[in-house]
């Protein structure tokens, strides 16, 4: 989507990928009106601050835009938090013991992603964006690998797997560990 924001005339493809996001999230963690609507609010502020920054726009309706934008952000906030809580909700409903340090890493992840999406912000720095949940510490270090640092210090590698038109999963495994 960022990469899309450079070319104003391709905002038929921002607004595929939006649907994109809102075919696949529910193939993940269910059904979500607040996901969807987070997902309309983030193309439509993407719009307009391309409009904006990419075209003259009268400065009354300047004006309404900004304000417009200032009401999205808020309803942004509110909204990524339900999504938040839907998302950590699914995961640990899952009693699957082998598969525990997964759940902690799919939410972590989760959170990064939502933080970072209704934000709109880029992470700075050489360091891994990174979250707790629970007593466990989640580091995104871009791409498909992030990591999971247990309660007891042990950390684990891992890699999302993404099925297109499926979902996604993720596997956690000790550094090294060959299967």
């Amino acid at each position: 989507m960022e990469r899309l924001e450079d070319r104003p005339e391709r905002w038929f493809d921002r607004q595929r990928a939006g649907d994109v996001l809102k075919k696949t999230y529910p193939v993940t963690f269910g059904s979500s009106r607040e996901f969807n609507r987070m997902v309309d609010l983030d193309v439509r502020r993407r719009e307009f601050l391309i409009t904006l920054r990419a075209t003259p726009v009268n400065p009354n309706r300047a004006k309404e835009m900004k304000d417009e934008l200032a009401v999205m952000n808020k309803d942004m906030d509110i909204l990524k938090e339900i999504v938040k809580g839907q998302a950590a909700s699914v995961g640990l409903r899952a009693p699957q013991q082998p598969q525990q340090v997964e759940t902690f890493a799919i939410i972590g992840l989760v959170n990064m992603a939502i933080d970072s999406f209704a934000s709109m912000t880029i992470p700075a720095g050489p360091n891994p964006s990174s979250t707790k949940v629970g007593r466990y510490t989640v580091s995104d270090f871009g791409g498909l690998l992030s990591t999971v640092t247990t309660p007891e210090g042990q950390t684990l590698r891992c890699t999302t797997l993404v099925y297109p038109e499926v979902g996604a999963g993720i596997k956690c495994e000790p550094p090294g560990n060959k299967s």
